[in-house]
């Protein structure tokens, strides 16, 4: 088994935005992708994910990952013949009701197709704000993976800005929800991309993900 630790260290690099699939990369390394609501804190978690502050673009705008961003370890071009062991994708923040609604209809498409087509997908993490818990707008994302049979695991952000004496609670009432999705992994990580919490747990799935 992969290395978790020295694996996720090395030096990271973004290779390419990808705006519809006909820009996508060739398949070959496992890839697993990370969605979310704008502002759930996406790009932090990568960043904090593989320990580089600036490569994952963070925005104080809401709807700013308008791409599917690929990142890969260093070293490797993304051509064929050249692939990386695993590549970690950035899918469009959803839920950003100020985005013009032919952007949003496209950001839909963009993200279905590659869900349904993507067969080196392994998973897709869901990123749900532990202060919001799951809305409804991460409802109708549930039902997309469910729909495509994408594997998805839900994992709690910004964890830090909740009471310790909730976690337990919010965790509980998470598990609950899920239970009626077909497609989602039943076991719910709690992360906090300020404080480092749950970034072991979630390297871990990571890797057991794209090796089974």
């Amino acid at each position: 088994m992969t290395n978790t630790k020295t694996f996720f260290a090395q030096p990271w690099v973004f290779i390419r935005g990808v705006p519809s699939m006909k820009f996508l990369p060739p398949e070959g390394p496992a890839e697993v992708a990370f969605a979310g609501r704008s502002n759930v804190g996406k790009s932090s978690l990568i960043n904090a994910l593989v320990g580089q502050k600036g490569l994952a673009r963070t925005s104080n705008t809401p709807g700013r990952t308008q791409e599917l961003n690929y990142f890969v370890p260093d070293g490797y071009s993304g051509n064929q013949g050249d692939m990386p062991p695993m590549a970690l994708v950035d899918m469009p923040g959803y839920g950003y009701a100020k985005a013009p609604k032919e952007q949003v209809d496209q950001w839909t498409r963009l993200v279905f197709d590659y869900l349904r087509g993507r067969a080196t997908l392994k998973r897709v993490y869901v990123l749900i704000d532990a202060r919001h818990g799951i809305k409804n707008n991460d409802v109708d994302v549930l039902k997309l993976l469910d729909t495509a049979a994408v594997s998805y695991q839900i994992v709690l952000t910004k964890i830090d800005k909740i009471k310790v004496a909730g976690v337990e609670g919010l965790m509980t009432r998470t598990v609950d929800q899920i239970k009626k999705h077909p497609a989602a992994y039943p076991e719910i990580l709690a992360t906090s991309s300020e404080k480092g919490s749950g970034l072991v747990e979630l390297r871990q799935a990571i890797i057991k993900a794209t090796e089974s």
